[in-house]
């Protein structure tokens, strides 16, 4: 917070100036940010907002790599001082967290005591009520769904400042609008969710290098009954023959016995990834000489490398990983997105869509030619399997996603949005998805045709009857929902 933070007389909640930036660094905008503390204070915020008569979006960590919980034109509550633990059942596993608990505050708490949460993002700082806002998957979407099926309850602030708890049996539409409404229904304030036990710190991990993405998803659907996480990197610049190659990782939890050690492994000094690369070089300035490779020749290369590397671990014996090692990847190298530039315009965005079982093959594969036809080629690409859940605004299909990084830079934005543009109607075309959590790219109609008529429908009325004045909104409500409000 800048110096310009104070207090408020309207329930002392800190407040101030400062600019708010999207994860992948393309969009940002300064603004007035609350930094509430208790439920009293988000019931302040929001009590501002109403009688300045400025919208204001919600923010968790702001880990959403579009504008999710940007709010360019009012107003923003930041929940990620609400940070506290309130209970933890290590007989259940059950957990009630404040909602600016973040996913490795959890696991760091709850992994000693043997559990480990059954969903988590790519990343470890997302909070929970930014993952419960964008119901979150992870690794494991084909085996335990979203994050929203571990969710067991959770109290929500409307904009009127009523609090309201749901769950599957109290105000059950509420619980299900509000996971995966991308905060614009109410403010999460408590968030209760069961986690998973384990026996082990450590994880099972086999390796196999896929030719074309036909063999990636043929291995996937073999192994989905029994594996418990699955997870594939795609070679974006591979053409022809080897279209889709890539390398997939597929873990399973040590059972009880497997692990000679438990008591060493599930510590967080067995967890915890060393700063230092070779003992030598600081982890967090990797960055800087990864700005030399961030270009297409330079991840061409590096895109070469990971899938030759790929298949020579693919001819070894499965290995162990800890938790915190395969779920965390994007932790590895700290603040890794600074490569793409550090300077306005520059950035990154990712492109997720989701495309139901029977399309899925071809849509992707006309994908990946687009791309490098229109010299698009996105530096990371990650593939994974899902099954569909309950939540009215899902992103889940029973199908399949891949989420490709782009370089934006000021000279490529208005082509790259363009190209995007064609690429969104090819999905939409399948019967496809998208996840906000990723987005920046969609045009107002999107919703329409993503989310089932009678959904969407229901959702706008709940948003009507809780916030007639549409005092939640942030940038992407109204960049994608313009039609629909």
């Amino acid at each position: 917070m800048t110096a310009a933070a104070r207090r408020t007389d309207r329930g002392d909640v800190e407040h101030g100036y400062r600019y708010v930036e999207a994860w992948g660094m393309a969009e940002g905008a300064y603004g007035r940010v609350f930094l509430p503390r208790n439920v009293e204070q988000i019931r302040a915020a929001l009590l501002h907002a109403r009688a300045a008569k400025v919208p204001i979006g919600l923010r968790g960590t702001g880990n959403s790599y579009g504008d999710a919980s940007m709010n360019s034109d009012g107003f923003v509550l930041d929940i990620s001082r609400m940070n506290r633990i309130l209970d933890f059942d290590a007989e259940t596993g059950i957990a009630e967290l404040e909602a600016g608990v973040t996913v490795r505050d959890l696991w760091r708490h709850i992994l000693p005591l043997g559990w480990w949460p059954r969903v988590v993002s790519g990343t470890s700082f997302p909070s929970m009520a930014g993952i419960a806002a964008m119901n979150i998957h992870g690794k494991n979407n084909f085996a335990v769904g979203t994050v929203g099926d571990a969710i067991l309850e959770f109290d929500l602030v409307l904009p009127n400042g009523e609090l309201r708890t749901c769950s599957r049996e109290e105000n059950a539409d509420l619980f299900h609008a509000a996971i995966g409404g991308f905060g614009m229904l109410g403010v999460f304030s408590r968030i209760k969710l069961q986690t998973k036990r384990i026996h082990s710190g450590n994880l099972r991990v086999h390796a196999h290098a896929n030719r074309d993405l036909r063999e990636l998803m043929d291995y996937f659907e073999e192994h989905k009954g029994s594996a418990d996480y699955l997870v594939a990197w795609i070679d974006c610049f591979a053409k022809g023959d080897a279209l889709g190659r890539g390398a997939i990782h597929r873990a399973n939890y040590l059972k009880e016995g497997e692990d000679e050690h438990p008591e060493r492994t599930l510590t967080l000094a067995h967890q915890d990834v060393k700063p230092n690369l070779f003992g030598v070089f600081p982890k967090s300035e990797l960055w800087r000489p990864l700005r030399l490779l961030n270009n297409d020749p330079g991840f061409r290369f590096v895109n070469t490398v990971k899938y030759h590397t790929g298949r020579l671990e693919a001819l070894q014996e499965p290995h162990t990983w800890t938790h915190n090692e395969f779920s965390f990847l994007l932790d590895y190298i700290p603040n890794w997105k600074w490569s793409y530039g550090r300077r306005p315009g520059y950035g990154l965005i990712q492109f997720q869509p989701f495309v139901p079982n029977d399309a899925a093959h071809d849509v992707y594969c006309e994908i990946l030619r687009r791309n490098q036809a229109a010299g698009f080629v996105p530096y990371l690409g990650v593939f994974k399997r899902h099954r569909p859940d309950p939540f009215w605004l899902t992103h889940a299909v029973d199908g399949w996603s891949f989420a490709m990084d782009f370089k934006v830079t000021p000279r490529t934005r208005d082509a790259l949005w363009k190209h995007c543009a064609e690429l969104i109607e090819l999905v939409l075309d399948a019967g496809g998805k998208f996840y906000f959590a990723k987005d920046l790219v969609l045009p107002a109609g999107v919703a329409e045709r993503m989310f089932p008529a009678d959904k969407l429908e229901a959702f706008v009325r709940l948003k009507r009857e809780l916030d007639p004045d549409e005092l939640l909104q942030t940038d992407l409500w109204r960049r994608v929902f313009a039609g629909v409000r």
